[in-house]
């Protein structure tokens, strides 16, 4: 098996080096492994590059030592939404590579091809992006630092409500996630007094939204609120609600983070300013963790750009296991971590967070954001907040 070093060939990452006097026995007890899987190749290796960046950033802030212990990463690649390989990756990092720890995991599917291995094998899981609700159930060892899709969601519809938008439209793609999106911003929206009056889907590959377009032009609703794919199909919305003129007209464009994340922006330029959304991370956020993280973050990897919600989110994920292991004394099993880690909280460039005690999910303030022109760059500059945000489909 080879072992990719995540730090680009500049710094590389230690493992062990045992003593004269030391055997194999006592060299293992030193290291704690830490099995990563990463979408690196295939339509999502963007995903993964950006979330690789955030754990390097990590390690060389805070160095590869830790209650006594080595960390050594093992990284595999799961290509994306592939859960067959996913699985097949996590059973050699459990069996051939002997890991103590899971940690990566961009997708629900690769997060729940593991689950069952994990609590098996008693292996702590610290999933850094998948984002359906309720994961965490699957496995009393998994920790999760990212996101879902409800938590952000939701806030989304309260904010429309508040704002007093008496006609409101959802236009989500035609898939499970679309679904959960649509019914997790109806719930916000009618939670704050509101109503939608108009929903609509759309197919999820390669979609002609003209005709999507002109019906809520025509409609003329106060807002809409979108959810679509990352990457071509949220920039070619953004594009095309810009050039019929719906912005224009002051309707005002809703979504969750990943519509105008940070890389989306830079690809439809001015269309996508006055977008406004939800989301647990921006590179604009005010704070002075965050602005050190961006700085070092555009120094070390200046060829993406700039940070987003991902690389953010695998940096926590070293982070929660820094302190999970601070807290065992260097314990890795999965249920000391997972024992560890439930009710912690720490402060992460994206603000407070914290591990839920009961459910091992992430407890975060969740902004609002609209998508300004600050010097040269396109960002989303916060105007609201809700603090304390859960997965909030878990109670439905």
């Amino acid at each position: 098996m080879i072992r990719r070093s995540f730090l680009a060939g500049c710094t590389a990452i230690a493992t062990l080096a045992a003593m004269p006097s030391a055997g194999p026995a006592a060299a293992a007890a030193d290291t704690v492994k830490v099995g990563v899987l990463l979408p690196l190749s295939g339509p999502f290796s963007q995903y993964g590059r950006q979330m690789q960046n955030g754990i390097a950033l990590f390690l060389k802030q805070h160095g590869t030592s830790v209650a006594g212990k080595t960390i050594e990463l093992v990284v595999k690649d799961d290509g994306g939404i592939a859960p067959d390989r996913a699985r097949r990756a996590v059973q050699d990092l459990i069996v051939r590579d002997k890991v103590d720890v899971l940690a990566g995991f961009t997708f629900t599917a690769s997060a729940m091809a593991a689950a069952p291995m994990a609590k098996e094998a008693r292996k702590a899981m610290i999933v850094m992006n998948a984002s359906s609700s309720g994961i965490t159930a699957a496995s009393p060892y998994m920790i999760r630092v990212g996101q879902t899709l409800p938590q952000i969601t939701e806030p989304a519809g309260r904010y429309a409500a508040g704002q007093g938008f008496r006609s409101i439209y959802t236009v989500v793609a035609d898939v499970t996630a679309g679904h959960d999106a649509e019914a997790a911003f109806i719930r916000g929206v009618e939670a704050g007094g509101g109503k939608v009056s108009g929903s609509l889907r759309v197919p999820a590959q390669n979609p002609d939204f003209a005709p999507f377009v002109q019906r809520i032009k025509d409609a003329k609703p106060d807002a809409v609120f979108a959810w679509l794919p990352p990457g071509e199909a949220a920039i070619g919305f953004i594009k095309e609600f810009d050039q019929r003129g719906l912005a224009a007209q002051g309707i005002t464009m809703l979504g969750t983070g990943d519509l105008t994340d940070e890389l989306t922006i830079m690809q439809t330029g001015d269309a996508g300013l006055g977008v406004v959304t939800t989301g647990h991370y921006s590179m604009a956020h005010p704070s002075a963790m965050n602005t050190e993280f961006v700085a070092s973050y555009l120094a070390d990897y200046p060829q993406d750009k700039w940070p987003n919600f991902l690389s953010v989110s695998a940096y926590d994920g070293m982070a929660a296991l820094y302190l999970g292991l601070e807290k065992t004394g260097g314990d890795a099993s999965g249920p000391a971590l997972a024992g560890a880690l439930a009710g912690a909280s720490f402060e992460s460039p994206r603000g407070p967070i914290r591990i839920d005690a009961a459910t091992r999910d992430i407890v975060q303030t969740v902004y609002v954001r609209k998508v300004e022109r600050v010097g040269e760059r396109l960002m989303n500059v916060e105007i609201h907040e809700f603090p304390e945000s859960r997965d909030t489909a878990a109670a439905h």
